[in-house]
């Protein structure tokens, strides 16, 4: 007979059908005559109870179901007798699948965070784990369901290239190279003609630039897709390899981008709150007790839309003492992004960044010192998305570059669709894991991703 899934099972009243469940065991316990075995096969955060009558089945038999052991129960649906659920299993057989799990070290107690991600192969079969590995599934389709609804096209940008997305990072060297024995050139330096692609290649920082050829053809495009930075940070909101949401619309202005950014991630977290309804009171009963409040305010509220002048005037005139004093034509800190958020309650998207700190292809505004920039600034992660109206104009594109003092011949593909058919264009990354992070509530970004890669740790 065919298993059901526990998340279909619990939704019914069929009793009396004979159904056979397989999943992994939570918790065992006995008493004289019966016994009672929590099983979860990670399709919902809860749990189903089978119930062992010895008078059916022999304790002896079962001595070898312990916790973390993978079981296969074949049984009646029933009523259930005990409060939590409806429905729990008569069980009439239960076949061991796989090995005694005698020293399985996720028993029923309290484990930190810190102590599970020492084993990041077996969190997932955590309550916590599970209901953040959930959301951030859900989280994922939700944003291909609503580029798709909106007529974008997913383009898949490269992993390895030869450009570093104008410096967005330190970055990841990839070589077939012998490094015991690298050959060089007549001036000493590595000869990268040697190397497998003929030159000096990278794992990405942006999908952004590779995105903006796609939406030259074919209007509006996404990426979504993992990005490497090699920066030597152990903060709570930093990894080394995270995953990226760029998308670039041909035709759209400022105004039109940040719109498009506010209604995505409005859309994902009304899409969460749908989907994710047991996962998240389970977050918000153990690790943010306002999480849900938090998640159903951002849905309904409409973001405020201020400039970076007008932010730095808020910071310097508000009277709080910052440890780093807010100063025009300083990248604000986190402090600063956390006041702003706190002071109007909501989601704040701040404009018109100095040029002096942004990127070179971002669009300068007529008084000739602003750039058409937007970050849009949520509670706890900060920046939650980084964006711009792009620079269009091939003669203004190439003095930003000159100004910046970048290498122009590495981006000659990318200067030709200023030349060739330009228009008016816009696009946004949104960095994936801070958006697991915000809508679970979790604190730390190596939390919300299955296998994080941070400085000195690549296991598993």
């Amino acid at each position: 007979m065919k298993s059901i899934r526990i998340a279909e099972l619990l939704k019914s009243s069929e009793y009396g059908k004979d159904v056979v469940v397989r999943g992994w065991v939570r918790t065992a316990r006995d008493s004289k005559n019966v016994a009672f075995i929590h099983i979860n096969d990670g399709s919902t955060i809860l749990n189903i109870q089978a119930v062992v009558d010895y008078d059916k089945i022999s304790k002896e038999s079962i001595v070898t179901v312990l916790t973390g052991a993978c079981v296969c129960v074949h049984g009646k649906l029933v009523r259930s007798q005990g409060a939590g659920q409806t429905v729990e299993i008569s069980a009439e057989k239960i076949d061991l699948l796989g090995g005694v799990p005698e020293d399985f070290p996720l028993q029923k107690k309290g484990h930190t965070l810190e102590f599970l991600r020492g084993i990041a192969h077996l969190r997932p079969r955590t309550n916590t784990f599970g209901a953040v590995l959930r959301i951030r599934h859900h989280l994922a389709f939700a944003i291909h369901k609503f580029f798709d609804e909106k007529g974008f096209f997913y383009l898949h940008t490269p992993v390895i290239t030869g450009s570093d997305a104008e410096g967005a990072g330190e970055m990841f060297q990839v070589t077939t190279l012998n490094l015991k024995n690298t050959p060089k050139t007549k001036e000493g330096e590595v000869d990268f003609e040697k190397d497998f692609f003929g030159k000096s290649a990278n794992l990405t920082v942006s999908g952004q630039l590779e995105a903006e050829l796609g939406a030259m053809a074919l209007g509006l495009v996404y990426t979504f897709g993992p990005t490497f930075r090699a920066e030597n940070s152990n903060t709570p909101r930093h990894l080394a390899e995270f995953w990226m949401i760029e998308p670039e619309m041909a035709f759209y202005d400022i105004q039109d981008n940040m719109d498009l950014a506010e209604e995505l991630l409005k859309y994902v977290i009304k899409y969460a709150l749908e989907k994710c309804k047991d996962d998240l009171e389970f977050l918000t009963k153990m690790y943010d007790k306002e999480l849900l409040q938090k998640l159903n305010m951002i849905a309904k509220s409409t973001f405020q839309r201020i400039s970076y002048t007008e932010g730095v005037d808020i910071l310097r005139s508000c009277g709080k003492t910052f440890e780093f004093q807010p100063e025009w034509g300083k990248d604000l800190q986190k402090e600063h992004e956390t006041y702003l958020v706190e002071h109007f309650g909501k989601p704040v998207i701040i404009t018109d960044y100095p040029k002096d700190i942004k990127s070179f292809y971002m669009k300068l505004n007529e008084d000739g010192k602003t750039v058409r920039a937007m970050d849009i600034l949520f509670p706890y992660v900060g920046e939650m998305v980084g964006g711009s109206q792009r620079e269009e104009d091939h003669g203004k594109l190439m003095k930003r570059i000159k100004d910046m003092k970048i290498h122009e011949e590495t981006l000659w593909w990318y200067l030709e669709t200023r030349k060739f058919g330009t228009c008016e264009h816009s696009g946004f990354g949104l960095g994936f894991e801070r958006l697991v992070l915000f809508v679970t509530g979790m604190q730390n970004v190596r939390d919300v991703i299955p296998f994080p890669r941070t400085p000195k740790n690549a296991e598993f």
